[in-house]
């Protein structure tokens, strides 16, 4: 039950009706239309009448005219009450649909919807499903809960509280910063000073933010990107009217002598290429950034999970090696901590951050300041760490577990090797259509991601999957590839 404030009830101005009619025609408006719901409480006459500067008998009479019609009811000692069987909109005439009535036509306006997540979104109830081969989302049953809430806590502290509760413009945290630039990019062999980093909601807004920053000023920018990569950005470079020109990945990540001449930026994702999971060898590190330098273009780092290397020692972020500032780095709690945070910073020259803060502030000032000094409290306790170390050794014996339970299906030939990540980059047959198999796997209740979002070529190869393991349980992943595995052969046969 909400109770409705007297400043959300207007009187219309047509003044050849009375004031008790357009007191009872308001309210029942507001009722009609879902704006005041079943059960809520009406303001009591004396503050109604005084809010709007007419007598108290007028509201009385007009309430009492809504009992009588069924709109609203009144308890004893209680006040007035939005009845339950008050008639509305939508149980009356269902939903209006846009497209049905007289309002503008958006879409002659604005053209086609953007794909923003296309077939990479993931079903609404997913946890619903006994095997959710999906990415990108936490295993809760694990988080430091606990941990958490005391960091909340010291967050919302009265000695923080002014931090978190004022307006801090376009200013970051000063704690979470500091974590940050000692606890975070440090561990990737990343000098920075606190005025090259700038806070962002999560590593898809740096993305945005990077790529509005590079495309200031400017009508055009060509732009590489890895094929297959992250779907989310290729759209999101797309929308803002870049030219991205993709460039073939293997196993040891971007192909750096396939890049085209003339880009101005490179977009990669070196430490788990997103979504093969390749990691980009130190050869092919150097040899990016002895072109960069040669040719003047810019790369941007996405290093959304490099907390997950388990297999062998990280390699030094590409950030750690420039020394010329060309690298815009960009890293995210969301799939370490989880997604819902929806916390991610950038670090770079400490030119492009400024012009970086002035986009942000555009569009989102900063990010919550509650959010920010709870991160903080987590990193500079050591539970970040500790949380992540755990992660990793789970997320490495469920690798094992579905790369072997891949073998012993005989699907594991041609099978990418990976030092880490939560996913893993399957290719079967080439007249096999994931697509298909991913609509016949969900009445398993098996959950799959098709490859083929991932791709810019059109038609792009419909044969890939991309398996997640973050999410389900250990015990559940040979029985989920075994269903996996006879879906595949009743698709293609043998």
């Amino acid at each position: 039950m909400a109770v409705i404030s007297e400043h959300h009830i207007f009187l219309p101005e047509d003044a050849s009706v009375g004031l008790q009619t357009r007191l009872k025609e308001t309210i029942t408006r507001a009722i009609w239309d879902g704006r005041f719901s079943p059960g809520d409480r009406l303001p009591a006459t004396r503050a109604l009448a005084k809010h709007l500067g007419i007598s108290r008998i007028t509201v009385s009479l007009a309430y009492d005219s809504l009992v009588a019609t069924g709109y609203i009811v009144t308890r004893a000692r209680s006040g007035y009450f939005v009845a339950p069987e008050a008639p509305n909109r939508r149980d009356t005439v269902g939903t209006v649909n846009a497209d049905e009535g007289t309002g503008l036509d958006w879409s002659a306006r604005l053209g086609p919807v953007p794909p923003a997540l296309g077939r990479q979104a993931k079903a609404a109830d997913w946890r619903s499903y006994t095997y959710p081969f999906v990415f990108g989302e936490p295993d809760l049953a694990r988080f430091p809960i606990d941990d958490w809430r005391d960091c909340v806590r010291q967050a919302l502290g009265k000695r923080h509280f002014e931090c978190v509760a004022d307006d801090a413009a376009d200013r970051d945290d000063p704690f979470l910063v500091e974590q940050i630039v000692h606890r975070s990019v440090s561990g990737r062999g990343i000098v920075a000073e606190t005025q090259e980093v700038l806070v962002t909601s999560g590593a898809q807004n740096a993305l945005w933010l990077t790529a509005s920053t590079l495309l200031q000023g400017r009508g055009r920018l060509r732009v590489a990107i890895e094929e297959p990569g992250y779907p989310e950005l290729r759209h999101l470079l797309q929308h803002l009217g870049a030219e991205t020109v993709p460039v073939p990945v293997d196993a040891e990540g971007l192909v750096i002598d396939a890049l085209p001449e003339g880009i101005e930026a490179v977009f990669v994702t070196p430490s788990h290429q997103a979504p093969t999971g390749a990691t980009m060898s130190m050869d092919r590190r150097r040899a990016l950034l002895a072109r960069a330098e040669v040719e003047d273009f810019v790369i941007v780092e996405d290093d959304y999970d490099y907390e997950m290397s388990y297999q062998t020692p990280s390699l030094p972020a590409l950030k750690s090696l420039d020394d010329r500032g060309r690298v815009v780095y960009v890293g995210s709690f969301s799939k370490s901590i989880f997604p819902g945070l929806r916390l991610g910073y950038l670090t770079a020259d400490a030119g492009f951050v400024r012009h970086a803060r002035a986009a942000r502030t555009m569009v989102d000032r900063h990010p919550p300041g509650l959010t920010q000094r709870t991160v903080a409290y987590f990193l500079s306790a050591g539970h970040y760490n500790a949380h992540a170390r755990r992660m990793r050794t789970r997320m490495a014996r469920r690798h094992q577990i579905l790369r072997a339970a891949l073998a012993g299906q005989g699907l594991a030939d041609g099978l990418p090797e990976a030092t880490g990540g939560a996913t893993l980059w399957f290719e079967g047959p080439e007249r096999l259509d994931a697509v298909a198999l991913a609509e016949a796997l969900e009445a398993q209740s098996v959950l799959i991601e098709p490859g083929a979002g991932f791709f810019a070529a059109d038609p792009p190869p419909r044969n890939a999957i991309r398996l997640g393991f973050s999410t389900i349980p250990a015990a559940r992943i040979e029985e989920g590839v075994a269903l996996i595995a006879e879906a595949i052969r009743g698709q293609i046969g043998g």
